[in-house]
């Protein structure tokens, strides 16, 4: 049995060598390569996701599956060994009712609406995306029908990004959450918002990376198995354990853009660099899910990097670097300005209060879409209505209304949006558990101390990779199952002091 784990390992280091190959490419598409290289970057990727849809479903990898079956049921369900074939089972036999076929098309036509996009939101021309979108959406519902059975047609692809949850969680989540969240995000918005004038100064770019990686370093962020490039939709890519690659971009007249940008990616990036090497080129080396991947990202990003304790010890050396737009404004003035809280057109530059909102406008969309009641040809206009009533302000163009987000233009509708909100909900209930476990965690961050917290992720998240579904992770880290309570609660306290938030027994009273 050990020489057949041996010959699975070695099979799954040759499938995910030909991932990371075809990620490598889209790295490059996303950062440096010409546009005139657009055609056959499409073919190139879609060639390298055929061969690793086709390797990774061989019937060859099947048998191995099954011979390795009995040795999986003698040992403890979180071995390693029964972990990492327990997952390869459930993706392989994911990944044999999608045809090979399918699979090359798919890529092909996401690296070619990807390309489309890039030139079309600058241009604001929706017309110009809507025939790749059409198709997009088509390729979409196919791909949900491989899995039949399904209780609504979201649901396979939910379960891509989301392992084991279905349309009817997610719905039940946003719900609750809509019911608690709208509340405060009314009171506070009927206030006078904070000055954030302060950020919208000229920062040099070159200035603003720097500081960003400084800042990332001290976070936890190995440069030393990772780098950061500019891009037009900042993510997170990985080739291998050993080279995780953030990106970010950035806008002289707007600090924060590429601040908490590059913070974001780095929740991603470190959650991937502490994952065991062992799991290296295996389906265990990835994050267990995109709400728990995001969770990571959140928290970084905000719960630390908004923080009144973070920037007690970071807003000096900001300071120090932009004296001459900082130098006179206050530490105060500065984290209400990154605290602001106003309902905004974009949902990556949106404040935390109001974020989820963008969420749940985009993950009803898709439900619609997916269904057949709205059509791409109508999206622009739904998009408006939508956000005028969510909102209560009117997208003035489809450049920052439908045309913002890059997923729907460079992969399936469907699964793509809910992992956003899912891991502000987690983040917050992971972090509560971490200061549980060191409450002294608090006091470090004010001192630009991170590593107790970056350990204690690390060892109850990071190195487990997806060795355990999110739901498992979440009840073995928290003792429960996701709770949105955690959040709301961080929620009201921070932004409590920042505006002034009636009891929550009370704004539900006036909401009823």
């Amino acid at each position: 049995m050990e020489a057949k784990l041996k010959e699975l390992k070695t099979y799954l280091v040759e499938v995910d060598d030909l991932h990371s190959a075809a990620a490598l490419l889209y790295w490059d598409q996303s950062t440096y390569m010409p546009s005139g290289g657009a055609a056959a970057r499409a073919r190139q990727t879609a060639t390298l996701s055929r061969l690793a849809h086709e390797k990774f479903t061989a019937p060859a990898l099947g048998r191995l599956l099954d011979i390795l079956q009995p040795y999986e049921e003698q040992l403890p369900y979180d071995s390693d060994d029964a972990s990492l074939i327990r997952v390869t089972r459930r993706e392989y036999e994911r990944a044999i009712k999608v045809p090979p076929a399918f699979m090359q098309k798919l890529y092909s036509h996401a690296s070619e609406s990807y390309q489309v996009w890039t030139e079309a939101r600058p241009a604001n021309d929706f017309t110009m995306v809507k025939p790749y979108l059409e198709e997009t959406l088509t390729m979409s519902r196919q791909l949900a029908e491989f899995f039949p059975g399904y209780e609504h047609i979201a649901d396979p692809l939910i379960d891509f990004s989301d392992y084991g949850m279905k349309a009817s969680d997610v719905r039940r989540i946003f719900s609750e959450l809509r019911t608690r969240l709208v509340p405060i995000v009314d009171a506070i918005t009927v206030q006078s918002p904070a000055d954030d004038s302060c950020l919208h100064q000229t920062f040099s770019e070159e200035q603003q990376l720097k500081f960003g990686i400084e800042t990332i370093k001290c976070l936890g962020y190995d440069f030393e198995r990772g780098r950061q490039d500019k891009t037009h939709h900042p993510f997170m890519t990985k080739f291998s354990l050993g080279d995780v690659r953030i990106t970010t971009r950035s806008k002289e007249d707007d600090l924060s853009d590429a601040l908490f940008s590059t913070m974001h990616e780095a929740g991603h990036g470190m959650y991937e660099q502490g994952i065991r090497m062992e799991f290296d080129g295996t389906p265990l080396a990835n994050g267990t899910s995109s709400g728990v991947h995001e969770s990571q990202s959140r928290l970084w990003e905000n719960v630390v990097g908004r923080s009144r304790r973070f920037w007690s010890c970071f807003y000096p050396k900001l300071q120090a670097e932009f004296t001459n737009q900082l130098g006179t404004v206050s530490l105060e003035t500065f984290y209400r300005a990154i605290n602001k809280v106003e309902k905004s057109l974009i949902r990556t530059d949106a404040d935390e209060v109001t974020y989820n909102l963008h969420v749940l406008l985009r993950f009803d969309l898709e439900l619609d879409l997916l269904e057949g009641t709205l059509t791409v040809a109508d999206l622009p206009e739904s998009w408006r209505e939508r956000f005028q009533t969510d909102f209560g302000i009117v997208p003035p163009d489809d450049r920052d209304g439908v045309l913002q987000d890059v997923h729907w233009y460079s992969g399936p509708i469907g699964g793509a949006f809910q992992g956003y909100t899912l891991g502000n909900i987690l983040g917050a209930q992971f972090f509560e558990s971490a200061l549980d476990s060191h409450p002294e965690i608090l006091s470090e961050i004010e001192t630009g101390e991170f590593g107790t917290l970056h350990g204690w992720l690390r060892e109850n998240i990071y190195q487990h990779g997806s060795k355990f579904t999110a739901s498992e992770l979440v009840q073995r880290v928290t003792g429960s199952s996701l709770r949105i309570e955690p959040y709301i609660s961080y929620l009201r306290q921070k932004y409590g002091e920042l505006y002034e938030l009636p009891p929550e027994e009370s704004l539900m009273k006036e909401v009823d």
